[in-house]
């Protein structure tokens, strides 16, 4: 066996030990792991050690991504992959990962929550390594199941916006015959993202992670989920509150924008107030009422 690989390893399973005791309703004891890849991710390089998991599910220092997996007692045929935010610098599971995947499954869908590299992590690939995982968990649950969406929240929302529009683009070299299966998901929900790159939007931790300071034009641009959106794009479901201080309340108008100009199906809810990082809901906030609309949302997609 590989060191590297056997450390990896062992180090994903004192992370599953921890996550078992971080909450006292901690959906994670009945869920299953599954790496993205075989050996070391594309490039190489990346941080050392163990994952890195706060008391709150914060992840960091992920040394080897992988989709976490939570199956409902009585499965309705459909999953969701979950991407948490944290500006691509950490992944908020204990906010927006676990939490999702204990109301996805009460409703009977496979949720498969993703835990991808981080950028600013030192990997040979760069920027483009979420973007990657990204693109390899959708191609593993579709060789899995039969019909499935994308859900991300903040930076997350921005992986799995990227995600969805870039269809089978492919952002790496095919490691097995699991890349020869489509990169396409029946529809992308995105809480409270940050859609675009371009000016004067450049004060999110996404685009300081993801192109830096000095990034010229046509960098944010590619970067810039907006800008990717095509007649092939699948449904949108956008969420935003107005009161949004971490990432522009404009950001889902950009989208909603951009789809409505290409002939993508969109349903955009805009709260007055939920701040930024809600989750399911804030108490006191209208932004609570959002998880309603996505239900109903995800009932109808791939129907008619």
């Amino acid at each position: 066996m590989n060191r590297r690989n056997f450390i990896l390893g062992a180090g994903t399973a004192v992370l599953m030990l921890k996550v078992a005791a971080i909450q006292a309703k901690d959906p994670t004891a009945n869920s299953e792991t599954v790496q993205l890849w075989s050996d070391v991710p594309p490039g190489g390089g990346g941080p050392s050690g163990n994952h890195l998991l706060t008391s709150h599910g914060s992840l960091s220092n992920v040394t080897r991504p992988y989709l976490q997996i939570f199956r409902p007692v009585k499965p309705n045929g459909k999953a969701v992959i979950v991407a948490a935010g944290g500006g691509y610098k950490r992944i908020e599971l204990g906010i927006e990962g676990w939490p999702l995947a204990d109301w996805l499954t009460e409703r009977g869908y496979t949720a498969y929550v993703l835990a991808y590299r981080l950028p600013s992590e030192g990997w040979n690939a760069g920027n483009i390594v979420a973007l990657q995982d990204a693109q390899r968990a959708l191609r593993i649950v579709r060789s899995r199941e039969s019909h499935v969406s994308l859900l991300g929240f903040s930076a997350g929302g921005h992986l799995m916006g990227m995600t969805a529009t870039l269809g089978d683009s492919q952002t790496y070299a095919a490691q097995d015959s699991i890349d020869s299966i489509s990169a396409v998901a029946q529809g992308a929900a995105l809480i409270y993202p940050p859609i675009t790159l371009e000016r004067p939007y450049t004060h999110t931790s996404t685009h300081k992670v993801l192109v830096g300071p000095g990034a010229s034009a046509k960098e944010e641009a590619e970067w810039s989920v907006q800008n990717r959106v095509t007649g092939s794009t699948p449904p949108e479901f956008l969420v935003q509150a107005e009161d949004d201080s971490v990432v522009d309340p404009h950001n889902t108008l950009i989208m909603a924008a951009a789809c409505e100009q290409r002939g993508v199906a969109v349903e955009m809810h805009r709260y007055a107030t939920g701040g930024h990082g809600f989750g399911l809901g804030r108490g006191g906030t209208a932004a609570g009422e959002w998880p309603g609309r996505y239900e109903s949302w995800l009932g109808r997609l791939g129907v008619g």
